[in-house]
């Protein structure tokens, strides 16, 4: 650490895919974030409200509770957290989930399939706009 001692941003994945959580998590731990992560909307709010995050990075397709539902409670419940909405438009390759994200509250989005380079710029870009 550096004699400030800062903590890096505390980041949390939500996606129904695993290897897209793990992937995640291993780019983003080596750029020195600390990362937890959920599978689904409801378990990554509950996770939050126990552990608040800085970021949160969400699918927008996911089982359970989408990507929407999860912007919406995020904004009643934490209306000044960071939202990262991604998908890669399920079957379709249908987009309009990324601009109902930002719509809706989120600071940005992510197009999947995206490259580690990618996924460091936008929350880098994310983090770093004002409340």
């Amino acid at each position: 650490m550096t004699g400030t001692d800062e903590a890096m941003p505390r980041i949390l994945v939500i996606d129904d895919e695993q290897g897209v959580r793990e992937l995640l998590r291993d780019v983003l731990e080596r750029a020195g974030y600390e990362v937890t992560d959920a599978r689904n909307g409801h378990a990554g709010i509950a996770l939050h409200q126990q552990h608040p995050a800085d970021l949160i990075v969400t699918d927008m397709i996911m089982p359970e509770q989408e990507g929407i539902e999860t912007i919406l409670q995020l904004r009643r419940e934490f209306p000044s957290v960071k939202i990262l909405a991604m998908s890669g438009g399920g079957h379709s390759g249908n987009l309009q989930p990324l601009r109902d994200a930002m719509r809706l509250g989120a600071a940005g989005t992510l197009s999947k399939p995206f490259r580690p380079r990618e996924i460091l710029a936008a929350v880098r870009e994310v983090l770093a706009q004002e409340g």
